[in-house]
């Protein structure tokens, strides 16, 4: 179950289609932060053995979709250039806390409540690109659920380091800063706008 309290607006489907080239250059350059984002956490936090293998194969899959994503581009004759990233991540991480093992808790909160932003968009992008590109469609439907599972995981590496009771606070408030962030950010197409 995804963890959100808000739902995208319902004009962002018509961005995204209307600037689907430039969701997908952003839907790579997200992949590719989710890989570091989870290699970032390994070399950090190498003490945490229950966190090694999850992230690794976290990190693994994610450099997967970066892979995918780059084919979706080079099939559409789009090259993957720089973007200017969005303020999105970085305002969801302004509530990581600064001590360790809150820190941590943090980290991972913020890192599935993004996996379940993704996750959210990914099934609308879907659900509006059934008739228009079906293969593009099923390949988003094939992502939403692997987001879904990182969504899961992030959450449950939380709850080996706090209680699940302080782990269910902690994201509560972080989805509804992250409701907030989202509400704040100028009207985008792209995944984290």
């Amino acid at each position: 179950m995804l963890r959100l309290v808000s739902a995208s607006d319902p004009a962002w489907v018509g961005r995204a289609l209307a600037h689907l080239e430039d969701v997908l250059l952003d839907h790579a350059h997200a992949e590719k932060k989710a890989a570091g984002t989870a290699v970032t956490l390994l070399f950090q936090y190498p003490e945490q053995t229950a966190l090694l293998e999850p992230l690794a194969r976290l990190a693994r899959e994610e450099l997967a979709h970066f892979e995918e994503v780059l084919r979706v581009l080079a099939a559409r004759g789009l090259a993957f250039r720089r973007r200017r990233a969005s303020p999105y991540a970085g305002r969801l991480h302004q509530l990581v806390r600064g001590s360790e093992p809150e820190r941590l808790v943090d980290r991972l909160l913020c890192a599935a409540v993004i996996e379940a932003r993704s996750c959210e968009r990914f099934a609308l992008l879907a659900d509006a690109l059934a008739e228009r590109d079906r293969e593009l469609a099923a390949w988003y439907r094939a992502l939403h659920a692997a987001e879904a599972r990182h969504h899961g995981t992030y959450v449950r590496l939380a709850d080996g380091i706090a209680s699940e009771a302080a782990v269910r606070a902690r994201l509560a408030e972080i989805v509804d800063h992250e409701a907030r962030v989202l509400a704040a950010l100028p009207p985008a197409p792209g995944l984290h706008h």
